[in-house]
Formats: structure tokens, sequence, C-alpha cells
């Protein structure tokens, strides 16, 4: 029977890691926009570990035998987590990912962003305003150039 109260814990324990994990896939949801297939292979890769977890605790902790406490051991952990942890984890994790998500942006995008600008207007803009100049002297010249022809065909005729 101690046995057994032990093993109950253990999969009670797997329920609680398997709503930890399942929560580290939502707040990932949450964070970071993702594709449907993104999204695909994450619910994949949360199933496989969470029947590694399961078969693992099976054959280490219960010899392998399939019992009804084991899976009312893992709904009952599971449950207790999504009821007591889940809104908290979710939260604090949340609130850090937005933060350091502030802080890259102000460290690296803004920074960035600025350099953009900046060599924008120091190497794009001139260069832009001389293309654009030497394309208005050739359009010029062409037009001068025809009309000079036009000028040296009527002299001619």
């Amino acid at each position: 029977m101690e046995n057994q109260v032990y093993l109950f814990g253990i999969f009670i324990l797997n329920g609680l890691i398997i709503g930890l994990i399942f929560d580290f896939f939502r707040i990932l949801r949450k964070s970071f926009k993702t594709r449907n297939w993104v999204t695909y292979v994450q619910d994949t890769v949360f199933w496989i570990i969470t029947a590694l977890i399961i078969l693992y605790s099976i054959f280490k902790f219960n010899n392998g035998e399939l019992r009804d406490f084991v899976f009312i051991g893992i709904f009952i952990g599971t449950l207790l987590y999504m009821l007591i942890f889940s809104k908290t984890f979710i939260k604090i994790n949340l609130f850090i990912i937005n933060c350091v998500k502030k802080v890259l942006d102000f460290i690296i995008i803004k920074p960035i962003s600025i350099l953009i600008k900046i060599i924008k207007k120091i190497i794009f803009k001139p260069v832009s305003f001389v293309i654009i100049n030497i394309h208005k002297f050739l359009s010029n010249l062409k037009i001068k150039l025809g009309n000079l022809n036009n000028k040296n065909k009527k002299t001619q005729i």
C-alpha cells in the first residue's frame, strides 16, 4: 500500500510537470506570433515530450505496469497545476518576456533603425540626388542634340 501511495505521488508530480510544459508552449504562443505549421510542430513536440515523461515514469517507477492510479494521478496533477499555478506562472513569464523584448528593442532594434536612417541620409540621398541630376542632364542633352540635329537637317535642305 505504501508503494502505491508513493507511485500515486510520482504520477501526480508527472501531471504537474506536464501542466508546466503545456504552459511553456502557451507562453510561447502568447509571446510570439507563429504560423500555423509552427503551432502544429509545437503541439507535436508537446505530445512527444509528454509521452516520453509518462513512459519513462511508468517503466522506471511502476515496472511498466499500467494501473488506474497512474492515469488518475496524472490527471489530478495536471488539474492541480492548472487550478493553482498556471495563471501565476503564465503572468510572471509573459511579464519577463515582454521586459526582455523591450530591452532588446531598446538595445538592438532602435539603434539599428537609427543607424539605417543615418546611412540613408548620408549615402542614399546624395547618391539618388546625383543619379536624378545625371538623368535630367542626359534627358536635356538628348533633347538639345535632337533639336540640333533637326536644325542641321533644315539647313541642308
